[in-house]
């Protein structure tokens, strides 16, 4: 029984599931159609015998009605022809009132018994003359039975007839089910066997630039297996976008990272020489060697913030915008003393909080702060407001810097971007994409302006609290 079943599932993984679908089709139509076969055959079978029996009724009664005065013995002996009227005899309840010659039927012990009003009337088969014949026994109300029969012969072969006809049906009916099943199912789920060759190229290839065909026609007409496919393609071009990004990212992230690490072994190699060269040079080679090695670490730290998805939603919490404002802005007056940091919370926005993860919306802040502290003169303020908007909360921080050139403003959250302004500043160009990229994680739009009076603003806006998509 185990390996039947062992053998049966092997069956069911080699066979294709629209030939699985076709002939699942096909055995419930088989079913169905024996079924309906089956009753039909023995509906007609019981009307055909039931017709024979009302005639068998019918002839008694007038047999018996016209020879009223018989007392016993064969009234009637043609059952050797279809078109002869019935044969018929009276058969006493005595066995000795027998007439002499006999009799045409079978005479038995419920004949007798019906001869004596102790069995109700019946019906029964037998042979005369090598055919068929079906006999209707009944008493006749004067201590007799009389006996009726009819050639069966007739109602068999149409039986017979009935039989192969609609057995023929049935089985014309199971094949035409299989053929319209298996054309149905290789119609219906022609956009699973493209879905299912377009994973098997991707997965040979590695290319999700592949896309499945959909068929035309409305998109409210497409059904459960066309919207698979749907899904499955926008699924292909994120998997694409990823894909691309990825790739983007590692060969910038090799492109930048080709410059310190030549500088580094460059000085790495000068010190290994130490012997030759003089102690301010000494110590010059390895001043140079530290802060490159703290660009190094900073760049792949920011590399590796960058790839990182998106926190899970366990990790999220709720965090207040005006102390986690405040907390940035302390820290960065530690880190840039010669820069004044104006924070300005607005009473309404005192309690506003977004769901998020502190860590990272740290990490925003300390970007766009340290990205205007880098940009504002000796002693020139960096400005940070929280405010609450009737459709937004917002968080602006404006640097009074030369500000943002026309031509770099659509750049500057580009991974690995710099300015010409700003090449010979300290950083990677990756602080402003990173903080795009939390900003785009929590739900937030963060944007870069060129503020009033000169200098940059970065806004960054969350939906206002109490609406559909707000925090």
């Amino acid at each position: 029984m185990t390996g039947s079943r062992r053998l049966g599932a092997r069956w069911r993984r080699r066979r294709p599931l629209r030939t699985r679908l076709a002939l699942a089709t096909a055995a419930t139509v088989a079913l169905v159609a024996a079924g309906v076969c089956a009753a039909a055959f023995f509906v007609l079978r019981y009307e055909l015998y039931h017709q024979l029996n009302l005639n068998l009724i019918q002839s008694a009664t007038r047999i018996t009605q016209q020879r009223h005065d018989e007392r016993s013995g064969v009234l009637a002996g043609e059952c050797r022809f279809l078109s002869a009227p019935a044969c018929a005899q009276l058969v006493p309840a005595d066995p000795a009132a027998d007439p002499a010659g006999g009799y045409l039927l079978p005479v038995t012990a419920g004949t007798r018994a019906v001869a004596r009003g102790e069995r109700a009337a019946f019906f029964t088969d037998t042979t005369l003359g090598g055919h068929p014949v079906r006999v209707f026994t009944t008493p006749d109300g004067r201590g007799l039975a009389a006996q009726v029969a009819l050639r069966a012969d007739p109602v068999e072969a149409g039986v017979r007839r009935a039989g192969r006809l609609l057995g023929g049906v049935g089985a014309a009916g199971v094949l035409l089910a299989g053929g319209l099943g298996y054309a149905v199912s290789r119609r219906t789920l022609q956009p699973l066997a493209r879905l299912t060759a377009t994973a098997e190229r991707i997965s040979a290839t590695r290319d999700p630039r592949h896309r499945i065909d959909l068929p035309p026609g409305p998109e409210d007409r497409r059904d459960e297996v066309t919207r698979l496919a749907e899904s499955f393609n926008t699924m292909l071009g994120e998997l694409e976008d990823s894909v691309t990004a990825r790739r983007r990212l590692v060969a910038d992230a090799s492109h930048e990272l080709r410059t310190p690490l030549t500088a580094l072994r460059t000085n790495a190699e000068l010190l290994a020489r130490a012997d030759r060269l003089t102690p301010a040079q000494r110590e010059r080679a390895a001043g140079a060697l530290g802060r490159q090695l703290r660009e190094v670490t900073g760049l792949v730290g920011d590399l590796i913030e960058l790839a990182r998805d998106e926190e899970p939603d366990p990790l999220l919490e709720v965090v207040p915008l005006a102390e986690l404002t405040e907390g940035c802005a302390a820290v960065a007056r530690e880190h840039w003393p010669g820069v004044r940091f104006a924070v300005d919370v607005a009473p309404s926005a005192r309690d506003l909080t977004v769901p998020g993860v502190p860590a990272r919306l740290t990490r925003l802040l300390a970007n766009l702060l340290g990205n205007a502290a880098k940009f504002s003169p000796p002693g020139g303020p960096v400005e940070v407001a929280l405010v609450r908007r009737p459709d937004a909360v917002e968080l602006t921080v404006r640097d009074h810097g030369p500000g943002i050139a026309e031509e770099d403003l659509p750049y500057v959250f580009d991974r690995f971007y710099r300015a010409r302004t700003a090449r010979a500043l300290p950083g990677s160009g990756l602080g402003l994409a990173m903080a795009q990229q939390i900003a785009q994680a929590h739900g937030a739009a963060l944007r870069a302006e060129h503020a009033p009076g000169g200098g940059a603003l970065f806004r960054l806006t969350w939906p206002a609290p109490g609406r559909p998509d707000g925090p």
